[in-house]
């Protein structure tokens, strides 16, 4: 009987696994125009009452 290959098996794995993430990528560059709009107003909103507490503590 012929012993496995478990080098092969183990490049196959590490093959499925990064054709996963690379499809995992492309699907978040897809989504991505949409979230920064929405992602930068909410940060936007969120630094700015954040900083002025904080300048209020310091003065």
């Amino acid at each position: 009987m012929a012993t496995p290959n478990y080098g092969y098996e183990k490049r196959q794995r590490e093959l499925a696994k990064k054709q996963k993430k690379e499809e995992k990528l492309r699907a978040k560059a897809q989504r991505r125009p949409d979230d920064p709009q929405t992602g930068n107003a909410e940060g936007d909103q969120d630094a700015a009452p954040s900083a002025a507490p904080s300048e209020g503590t310091n003065n």
